[in-house]
């Protein structure tokens, strides 16, 4: 059964709540619609749940979106302090709400939601990962710029793994889990919808925003391991003179000996 049925305006909003969200309990009970699922939630609601860590809620009031973000709560993996949302006004087109909306539909059925709320939940797990990667570029960026003037950094090897491997976490997460790029599984059985997707992808700059976070990604990368190779080859280096300091101390102690010996 649809809840929105007779509504001519509908509030949106996603919500990145954490790594993932365990949805065996929700399949159970409550469900409107599958891939990606969505449930009952408040009066006259409904909510769309993504493996990956978002809700997309729509029609519910404050008091209602906050009773079930606290019920999703438990089955959170891994949530964040901050959450990261996504906000959107839906009206019928020919509405009198139209104007002051930011998506118009033909008609407030569940699939074309479901596209919606997939194009709104990639959006709110972009954004996480766009204020992250600025995060990790004020740390890197004046160890690239002093890199490039020939000066001295002094961050150890494992900081720099650690670059590394929150980079290689993200491109994991983008491309294996929330797969940004790609279409949602829904239009390959409702080829319909294409449309309306591509055209909510665009306005959200999906595409755009992938391309410009992955470039982001390689130069951190890029610059984590230009700085790590430095720093081994360093301490390689610096064991090789301690080698030819050893082997001097040891000829200096062997001539020593040999002149007590002669000279006695």
């Amino acid at each position: 059964m649809n809840p929105f049925t007779g509504q001519h305006h509908l509030t949106g909003k996603a919500f990145y709540l954490g790594q993932r969200i365990g949805l065996k309990t929700f399949e159970k009970t409550g469900q409107l619609a599958a891939s990606p699922l969505m449930v009952n939630a408040g009066e006259k609601g409904a909510a769309v749940l993504f493996r990956y860590g978002v809700a997309v809620l729509f029609g519910l009031g404050d008091e209602e979106e906050a009773a079930f973000l606290g019920q999703l709560e438990p089955f959170v993996i891994a949530p964040f302090e901050r959450h990261e949302t996504e906000l959107v006004e839906l009206a019928l087109a020919g509405g009198e709400s139209e104007d002051a909306a930011d998506i118009v539909l033909d008609e407030f059925n569940l699939l074309r939601l479901q596209v919606v709320a997939d194009v709104m939940a990639k959006s709110a797990v972009l954004s996480h990962y766009e204020a992250t990667l600025a995060k990790t570029f004020e740390l890197i960026e004046p160890l690239s710029t002093r890199l490039g003037h020939g000066g001295r950094f002094t961050h150890q090897s494992r900081e720099l793994l650690k670059y590394i491997g929150n980079v290689l976490a993200i491109e994991g997460k983008m491309v294996g889990r929330v797969e940004v790029s790609e279409k949602p599984e829904l239009l390959w059985e409702e080829p319909q919808y294409e449309r309306l997707y591509a055209r909510l992808a665009d306005e959200y700059e999906l595409v755009d925003r992938h391309k410009a976070l992955d470039r982001k990604l390689s130069l951190v990368t890029k610059t984590a391991e230009t700085m790590l190779g430095l720093l081994q080859s360093k301490r390689s280096l610096r064991v090789e003179w301690y080698i030819v300091i050893l082997i001097v101390i040891e000829i200096f102690l062997t001539l020593y000996e040999m002149w007590r010996m002669h000279g006695g």
